[in-house]
C-alpha cells in the first residue's frame, strides 16, 4: 500500500483555504507515498457533501478527506440534520495545520478597526452584510458570534466556499467576510481587502498592524481554525499509520512548510490520538457556543 492513486476529498470550493492547504500538502504526501494524491473539491451545498461522501466510501485506504472546524465542529453543532457523526464516522490521521481566522472588509467600508466597524454597524443596523464559506461553517458561526458579542446587526450571505465569497467581497458586492487567513492573505497584502482583526494567540509578523480579536475585547472569537486528514471509520490501523508518517514527513519538508507559513498557516502534524482529542474538544466548544448564543445554521 498504496499501489494506485489516492483520492482526497476537499469539502469546499476551489480557491479557499481548505483547497490551498490540501493542494500544498497533497503534493508532498504524493511524493512520500509514491502515488498521486488527487484532490476533488466539493462545494458546500452540493450532494453528496464532502464529509458525507467520505463517511460512505470504502475504508480501503484509497479515499481520505480534509477535516476542518466547519465540517467536524460548527456544522454538527449548529445543524441537527448533519448527515454524519464527526466522532464516529471517521478515523483521524493528523492535524496538518492550525490557521488564524480573520475579519476583513472591502476597502470602501469606512471602518479601519473593529471598534469603528462596530460603531458603523450600530449606526446602520441591517445595512451591512458579511460573507461566509457556507451556512453552518466557521465563518458563519464567527459572524453570528460577532453580532451577539457586539450587539450589532449584519446580513449573512452564505457561499459555496471561501473562494466565491472572496470574489464578491473584493468586488464590493458584499461588505465583509469572516474567513481563514491563507485564502484572504494575498488580497490583504495587495490592498484589495482591509483586515480588522485576526484570531490568533498574538499578532502575526506578516500582519504586524492587525490586532487580535482578544486585543479588541472579543476573546471568545480568538480561536484558531485547523485543517487535518481523516479516513472513513474502519480503515486498517496500518494504513492510518502509513498515511500519518508520510504526512508528517511532508509537513517537515522545508519548502512545503515555507509555502504554508507564507499563507499564515502554522504546521502541526500531531498523532491520530491527539487529533481525535482535538476534534472532540472543538466540537464541544462549538456546541457550547451554539447553545449559549442560540446559533443555528439557519440564522
Amino acid at each position: 500500500y498504496p499501489n494506485k492513486p489516492i483520492r482526497l476529498i476537499v469539502p469546499f470550493a476551489a480557491g479557499g483555504t481548505t483547497d490551498i492547504v490540501a493542494r500544498v500538502v497533497a503534493e508532498g504526501l504524493g511524493r512520500e507515498l509514491g502515488q498521486a494524491v488527487v484532490g476533488k473539491t466539493r462545494g458546500a451545498g452540493r450532494a453528496p457533501f464532502g464529509p458525507e461522501a467520505l463517511a460512505r466510501s470504502t475504508p480501503d485506504g484509497y479515499t481520505l478527506g480534509v477535516a476542518t472546524v466547519s465540517t467536524m465542529a460548527t456544522n454538527p453543532a449548529t445543524n441537527p440534520k448533519t448527515p454524519y457523526n464527526p466522532l464516529k464516522d471517521f478515523a483521524p490521521i493528523t492535524n496538518m495545520v492550525n490557521v488564524p481566522n480573520v475579519l476583513t472588509v472591502n476597502p470602501a467600508v469606512p471602518a479601519k478597526s473593529v471598534a469603528e466597524f462596530v460603531a458603523l454597524l450600530k449606526a446602520n443596523p441591517g445595512k451591512y452584510n458579511y460573507a461566509s464559506a457556507g451556512a453552518g461553517g466557521i465563518g458563519h458561526l464567527d459572524g453570528r458570534l460577532f453580532k451577539s458579542l457586539t450587539q450589532t446587526d449584519m446580513v449573512h450571505v452564505p457561499y459555496r466556499g471561501s473562494g466565491p465569497a472572496l470574489n464578491d467581497v473584493i468586488a464590493g458586492q458584499v461588505n465583509a467576510q469572516f474567513d481563514n487567513l491563507p485564502s484572504s492573505m494575498p488580497h490583504i497584502q495587495a490592498g484589495k481587502l482591509r483586515a480588522l482583526a485576526i484570531a490568533a494567540p498574538k499578532r502575526l509578523p506578516a500582519l504586524p498592524d492587525v490586532p487580535t480579536f482578544a486585543e479588541g475585547g472579543l476573546r471568545e472569537m480568538n480561536n484558531l481554525a485547523w485543517y487535518g486528514l481523516v479516513r472513513p471509520a474502519g480503515t486498517p490501523q496500518a494504513v492510518i499509520d502509513r498515511i500519518h508518517d508520510a504526512t508528517v514527513k511532508a509537513l517537515k519538508d522545508p519548502k512545503i512548510a515555507q509555502r504554508l507559513a507564507d499563507g499564515g498557516s502554522l504546521v502541526d502534524g500531531n498523532t491520530p490520538a491527539e487529533y481525535a482529542a482535538q476534534i472532540k474538544r472543538e466540537l464541544e466548544l462549538r456546541q457550547r457556543i451554539a447553545k449559549e448564543r442560540n446559533i443555528q445554521s439557519s440564522n
